[in-house]
């Protein structure tokens, strides 16, 4: 009697399910017997219980007893095994051996193998019509021999199963392969005509526990001849050497689970052999033979099946190697175009965004975005852009690795929702070592139709035992909330476009770095020569000048108007090129001279600046608004010149306007005080904005407004050595704001 599972009892019998020591069932099926020998002594050390069935010998009187004793020359077929250069814990067919003892007249085949520190001799009795190795061999051979270029995997094993069928006889022979979650997806059967089809069809991955499926790599073949057998148990029941049960993984005649032989009379399955098909290890799927009464399979086709399948697992292996490196070349030429681009561009951002087909499509993604510092930016079809940086805010925070990819956005990322709804596929990648920056590639969801060999379900008996599912009937299913998956050369591709973008980024950033040393030794050289060249032009400069006035004092009178105006000329000359000497040396040594940092009052020295000007603008109507101005931490003399030299301009710029309108201000950030001088003056055109804080940069002519044009490369070097910035913004003819930022700093104290 059954009942129909609560979720905790399920739990327990699946984990009871899992631990089941499938690999030491301590019996053996009955359609042979087997003999465990301890070497070097080659005493028996273990024999099935139904030997005496076979050689009509009692059990005890073999137990300790030399293995020559029993098999005529055992020992030297031993030597064979030996002498075998392949792994000896697979079972090797030596010979067909005479018994020393009891009432068996025929030969058997003898299979040797050594596992658990044992030898394993089975022996099971030859087919009534043994299959002659010229019927087996035409048939391999024709199998490894006859694959085309341009076989698919699918054809492949269709091919495969004809072949098996052949040598086997079994009434449906189907091959399937596992998808990522485990289950079995049937592609080639060839079946006889009263036995269901189950192609196209998928069986669970609950079908085979994960114990099962390691088994499967390690022995590559199993047959099972009759789901009714009555098991012959091992005895003694321990392995001497171990004192645990034997360990029969290798074993051709290893006892299997009762779950499973209930699996197969559910499935009106008496019948059956399994050959692995193993690629890289991993177990990539099976060929399952049914039949519907017992049936025994000689070690003849047993042998010529395994090779088949290794063969067949080769082939496959061979095929998805080709279809991987085929994709990997395609893959590898777009991340050539788009390296191109960024190249090109000089930017990532701007490269990808000058090919956004090849940068969606290169991992056959619907959509695609570019997150950086400046922005996002996304093509095709993604999630709305919120979306995209509260996940790049989450890809963030894991910081545990570089490529995240997953084909259920719903189920792996639930709190981030209705991202789902644009993109149940998601494939991102980090493109910086020390900032946010990501590659995301989307791919939306799609409802998917399963079709099911049978309802997945299972139930537990009252003993709160698994019991197999009953039902193989084809069940259709409806599955949503899945992308179709992230195929491994993509993301073997973006994996290789990152570090590709992290090798340019590095060698951008080296670039600079050289760059940035000769630039900064060239710019200690000219503000070395700057300096000497003003200071040695100051001298001479004055001189001109002043003897230019001396000049017009004492000649004056004599000379002719014209005369007097070239002199004034001269002398005007000279006081222009002495005050831009006087700025360039100025200039110069704002690089040179140490900062002496302090607490600086702004609205005291706003003040000071105000008032020691006051000859420039006396006699104007000039509205000053000084609003309230912090307390900074700067060096006084740099700051009082940066300042002053804004405040300057705001008076000499709006020299025209009968209401002058002058305003210091402060806007406070978290990490900075951002002060602003604003004039209603002559303006300026943003488009000339990146030019004003250059030297020698002018926006108007001198016959409008003075000035030699260092002014504000001063403020710019100013508060640069601060750590802060400066911009403008200008409208023409409504004024001009100009702002710095400087870092909110506090004084360590002095000792």
């Amino acid at each position: 009697m059954t009942t129909t599972h609560p979720s905790d009892a399920f739990q327990i019998a699946l984990a009871n399910c899992a631990r089941e020591q499938i690999r030491t069932p301590g019996s053996i099926q009955p359609q042979g017997f087997m003999v465990v020998v301890q070497e070097p002594a080659m005493l028996i050390r273990q024999v099935s219980e139904n030997l005496p069935d076979w050689l009509g010998v009692e059990i005890d009187a073999l137990l300790g007893v030399h293995f020559d004793a029993v098999v005529q020359d055992g020992c030297s077929f031993v030597e064979q095994l030996g002498e075998l250069d392949e792994d000896q814990s697979q079972p090797y067919h030596v010979a067909d051996v005479q018994f020393l003892i009891g009432q068996q007249a025929q030969r058997l085949p003898m299979m040797l193998h050594r596992h658990d520190q044992v030898l394993i001799a089975e022996f099971q009795r030859p087919a009534a019509v043994p299959a002659p190795s010229s019927r087996l061999y035409p048939l391999v051979r024709s199998f490894v021999g006859g694959a085309p270029d341009s076989e698919s995997i699918d054809e492949l094993c269709e091919r495969a199963v004809r072949v098996i069928k052949r040598l086997t006889g079994f009434g449906r022979v189907k091959s399937y392969r596992f998808d990522t979650e485990g289950n079995g997806l049937v592609n080639a059967e060839l079946v006889d005509d009263d036995y269901p089809s189950y192609k196209g069809l998928c069986f669970p991955a609950s079908d085979i526990p994960a114990q099962a499926r390691a088994l499967y790599c390690a022995n590559r073949i199993r047959v099972i001849e009759d789901a009714d057998y009555q098991p012959a148990r091992l005895l003694p029941a321990a392995n001497l050497l171990t004192g645990q049960p034997l360990d029969l993984s290798f074993s051709t005649l290893r006892s299997v689970s009762p779950v499973h032989l209930q699996y197969m009379r559910n499935m009106q399955t008496w019948a059956s052999m399994s050959v692995s098909i193993v690629v890289e290890g991993r177990l990539w799927g099976l060929v399952s033979c049914h039949h519907r009464t017992p049936r025994s399979v000689s070690f003849q086709v047993r042998t010529a099946c395994e090779l088949l399948g290794r063969v067949l697992s080769l082939q496959i292996e061979t095929r998805e190697a080709h279809l991987r490196h085929a994709r990997m070349l395609e893959i590898r030429q777009r991340i050539v175009q788009l390296l191109g681009a960024i190249a090109d561009q000089d930017s990532v951002r701007l490269g990808l965004r000058a090919l956004p087909d090849i940068f969606t499509d290169f991992v056959g993604a619907a959509g695609a975005a570019v997150v950086s510092s400046t922005g996002c930016d996304t093509y095709g079809h993604t999630p709305h852009q919120a979306r995209i940086m509260a996940l790049v805010g989450w890809l963030t925070a894991r910081g545990d690795a570089e490529v995240f990819h997953t084909d259920n956005a719903g189920r792996d990322i639930p709190h981030l929702a209705g991202l789902a709804d644009m993109a149940s596929g998601i494939l991102a990648v980090s493109i910086s070592e020390l900032h946010p920056h990501y590659l995301i590639w989307f791919k939306p969801q799609q409802s998917q139709v399963v079709h099911w060999a049978g309802r997945p379900e299972k139930s537990i008996a009252q003993s709160g035992s698994l019991n197999p599912r009953e039902s193989f009937e084809q069940w259709q299913q409806i599955v949503e909330g899945f992308s179709p998956p992230w195929d491994p050369s993509e993301i073997e591709g973006v994996q290789e476009l990152r570090q590709a973008i992290l090798g340019i980024v590095l060698r951008k950033a080296e670039e600079l770095a050289q760059l940035s040393e000769s630039l900064e030794k060239t710019n200690k050289e000219l503000e070395a020569f700057s300096y000497s060249v003003s200071h040695d032009l100051r001298a001479p400069l004055r001189h001109i000048a002043g003897y230019a006035e001396l000049l017009s004092d004492a000649e004056g009178a004599n000379m002719s108007e014209r005369s007097l105006r070239f002199l004034g000329t001269i002398e005007n000359s000279a006081k222009f090129a002495g005050t831009l000497v006087d700025n360039l040396l100025s200039f110069s040594q704002m690089g040179r001279c140490a900062m002496h940092l302090s607490d600086v009052n702004l609205s005291a020295m706003v003040a000071s600046i105000k008032l020691e000007m006051l000859p420039d603008y006396e006699g104007r109507d000039i509205r000053w608004t000084f609003n309230a101005l912090p307390i900074v931490v700067a060096d006084p003399a740099f700051l009082h010149l940066a300042l002053r030299n804004l405040i300057a301009n705001a008076i000499k710029y709006t020299r025209g306007r009968p209401v002058a309108l002058i305003e210091v201000d402060v806007q406070e950030r978290d990490d900075a005080h951002v002060i602003s001088v604003r004039d209603n003056g002559v303006g300026f055109d943003m488009q000339y904005a990146n030019k004003l804080f250059g030297v020698f940069q002018r926006l108007h002519r001198m016959e409008e407004f003075e000035g030699t044009g260092i002014g504000l490369a001063n403020v710019r070097r100013i508060i640069e050595r601060h750590g802060g910035t400066v911009w403008a913004h200008g409208v023409p003819d409504q004024g001009a704001t100009f702002y710095f930022s400087l870092p909110k700093k506090t004084l360590m104290p002095t000792a």
